[in-house]
């Protein structure tokens, strides 16, 4: 199984910026679903505002397998000044920008096969129209092709 760590991930800016996810934990809520959670933790934001990554395998009662992938990124509001006697909010979340990944595995596919179907899509996503080797480690990858989460 692969040992949960530090995930960085760049986002889509026209100067992109880095943004290291931190493992808060991994649980086991019933015998057939793992959850591992990440936060960017570095941020001089309250806990609900910071981004956040939640990766989910469970194997449902008919043998599918069932990944999600699923990364919340708060939306600060932003303050426009202060009351009569200098008072200024703290500001608060605004909303939350959500993408969620599902993908769905008989328990007889392969990690060939899985990989394809993961590849694709990812291709899809990027408009990528020639051709790129598929991402073979990480989290995500691990995830959807290996049916494996950290631990």
């Amino acid at each position: 199984m692969s040992a949960i760590s530090n995930i960085t991930v760049f986002d889509g800016a026209a100067t992109p910026v880095s943004h290291t996810l931190v493992p808060v934990s991994v649980s086991r809520d019933t015998a057939n679903r793992v959850v591992a959670e990440y936060r960017e933790t570095g941020l001089a934001v309250p806990t609900d505002a910071q981004p956040s990554l939640k990766l989910t395998l469970e194997r449902t009662k008919s043998g599918v397998y069932k990944c999600t992938t699923r990364l919340s990124v708060p939306v600060m509001e932003s303050v426009s000044g202060q009351n009569a006697a200098g008072y200024t909010a703290a500001p608060k979340v605004a909303y939350v920008l959500t993408d969620e990944s599902v993908g769905y595995f008989h328990e007889r596919s392969d990690v060939a096969g899985r990989r394809l179907i993961r590849q694709m899509m990812v291709n899809l996503s990027n408009n990528v129209t020639s051709s790129v080797a598929a991402a073979t480690t990480g989290p995500v990858p691990e995830l959807m092709d290996l049916l494996v989460s950290p631990t």
